[in-house]
């Protein structure tokens, strides 16, 4: 811990922000005991916070035998964030208040041809302002029906699969959604939208979801395993999401588990996205014959992988060995994870764990409780999201109210 006569610095108002959100009520003198900070600086900061807004007293006091101590805690009033969640099959939208709860939430089908809306208005191509137009028409009826004020929405952050090139906000190939494919989707909503845009990876905007709507301490190790198409992670260290040179970090999903293994997109041999997705899942069942309906050939990867998890989940042996299989791949992965960061707590989100989530919590669990390099000092706690198909989009919500109330919450994105 600092020491108690260091004074604010730059990073201060997020380490309070954030020992506020994590405590949920807390007194000054534990922040300044916390932090390090001398007395005067933390109540400058929480004289700053309360009048941003941001915190507040609670009216409740807790006495130690000296003067009542008065208790601090997030506004959760003080802003709302709108996070969207761009995927193969659908655009879902929410919104959060500042604790990171959801109150509103609406999703669309992608359409067909890269999302383009009837009416686009062109920006480079097609495709672009197709794209582009059709967020915006989304955010701002959502906003809309929602009943919000404008004034009060402190931002839009998009969520996108696959890599993305943070410091331009391009998204470059190869894109799994048509139409994102080499768009500055950034760059293209912010000249048609009067409030702030983000736009980043799913899986690293799913560990900031979950990390801050779950009150994680600053001082645990954590990370989120995101699966939707396919397979990633995000990892919070000292409060902040670790990103690497080009802010794509932690791709669990191109781990090599089978060094002589099929080729990926990506370019590696046998990585695990290959084996544990749901598209891996769905082809290896077709390839087996292993389909728990009449008509279950024709559905899409999503849709089978689900019915395959449903089946496993109530005992069908032949889809559980096959989701099985895919649990133990992806245990493996994790279990590196683990290793690599010493992590405390890890949260399986995305939908590919809103069926069979249980199979797979309990496959990660056994492994590290068995494997785990610092098993015998500390346990790796696994969980599983509350909305693990929204994570995603409720994370996207999250990093707005994050750069909002807590400006400074960890390093900035390279460029």
């Amino acid at each position: 811990m600092a020491r108690r006569e260091q004074a604010a610095g730059p990073g201060s108002r997020a380490v309070i922000v954030d020992l506020v959100r994590s405590a949920g009520r807390i007194s000054r003198v534990e922040l300044a005991e916390l932090t390090g900070l001398t007395q005067p600086a933390v109540s400058g900061i929480v004289r700053k916070l309360i009048a941003d807004g941001v915190i507040r007293e609670t009216g409740a006091v807790v006495s130690t035998g000296g003067k009542p101590r008065s208790l601090l805690e997030l506004d959760s009033h003080a802003a709302y964030g709108i996070g969207m969640h761009v995927s193969p099959g659908a655009i879902t939208c929410v919104a959060t208040d500042t604790l990171g709860g959801v109150v509103a939430r609406q999703a669309v089908a992608t359409s067909a041809g890269g999302g383009a809306s009837d009416g686009a208005v062109a920006s480079g191509t097609h495709a672009v302002g197709g794209m582009a137009d059709r967020i915006v028409a989304l955010y701002r009826r959502f906003v809309d029906a929602v009943g919000l004020d404008p004034a009060d929405v402190v931002g839009l952050a998009v969520a996108v699969p696959g890599a993305i090139d943070l410091a331009s906000g391009l998204v470059p190939a190869p894109a799994t959604v048509p139409g994102l494919e080499g768009v500055p989707l950034r760059d293209e909503l912010a000249k048609r939208l009067d409030t702030r845009v983000f736009v980043d990876n799913d899986a690293s905007l799913a560990a900031v979801g979950e990390f801050w709507s779950r009150n994680v301490s600053r001082s645990d190790a954590f990370a989120t395993v995101y699966m939707d198409g396919g397979i990633g992670a995000g990892v919070v260290l000292d409060g902040a999401l670790l990103r690497g040179a080009s802010s794509n970090t932690a791709e669990l999903g191109h781990i090599t588990i089978e060094p002589d293994g099929i080729e990926c997109f990506c370019g590696n041999i046998g990585c695990l996205e290959r084996y544990a997705s749901p598209a891996a899942v769905a082809e290896l069942a077709r390839g087996r014959g292993i389909l728990p309906a009449p008509d279950a050939d024709a559905l899409g990867d999503d849709a089978l992988f689900d019915l395959l998890a449903r089946a496993a989940v109530i005992g069908d042996p032949d889809a559980g060995a096959i989701v099985g299989q895919a649990a133990d791949r992806l245990a493996r992965a994790v279990l590196t994870l683990a290793n690599l960061f010493d992590l405390d707590r890890i949260v399986l989100a995305g939908a590919g764990f809103a069926v069979a989530g249980s199979i797979f919590a309990t496959a990660v669990q056994e492994r590290l409780d068995a494997r785990a390099f610092a098993r015998r000092i500390h346990p790796v706690r696994v969980e599983l999201a509350i909305d693990p198909r929204d994570s995603a989009a409720i994370g996207a919500a999250t990093l707005v109210l994050q750069s909002s109330v807590a400006p400074g919450h960890g390093p900035a994105a390279r460029g």
